[in-house]
């Protein structure tokens, strides 16, 4: 049985990992050089936290459980369906500011679940992943 801080951190982990495919993807789509920028910026926070969930699961001599191949094919297939009649920046904005609001709340729920069984570390660290997706939706605004 996994323990709270274990799941929390794969829950982190995987979430991460979904930020990062996603942004990794929706760079390749948009040929704005600014909201690119914006996109690789946005990817390096969630590569970090990413990096940082799976240290803190192998401390405490657990596996980073990666999102299942289906989970990351549909994904895939989601985000080229999405764009693929409109790659506009307002448009691609609006798709990360939806994943992102997801996000929040997932996490928020996450946080409030595991406040009083997680390590303050683990849970400082799934509060850096709601700043990410808070600070995400903020920028992508803009170019609604």
């Amino acid at each position: 049985m996994m323990d709270s801080n274990s799941e929390l951190l794969t829950y982190i982990h995987q979430n991460s990992e979904m930020g990062k495919d996603t942004l990794r993807q929706l760079i390749g789509v948009t040929n704005d050089p600014g909201f690119q920028l914006l996109l690789q910026s946005q990817f390096s926070e969630y590569n970090a936290v990413n990096n940082i969930s799976a240290q803190k699961l192998k401390a405490r001599h657990k596996n980073a459980k990666d999102l299942s191949p289906l989970t990351k094919a549909s994904a895939y297939l989601s985000i080229n369906l999405n764009t693929l009649a409109n790659k506009k920046p307002s448009h691609l904005s609006e798709m990360i500011i939806e994943g992102s609001t997801m996000g929040v709340i997932d996490i928020t729920r996450k946080i409030n679940e595991y406040q009083m069984t997680a390590d303050k570390d683990v849970i400082d660290l799934a509060g850096t992943l709601l700043n990410i997706e808070e600070k995400n939706i903020e920028e992508c605004k803009k170019y609604l």
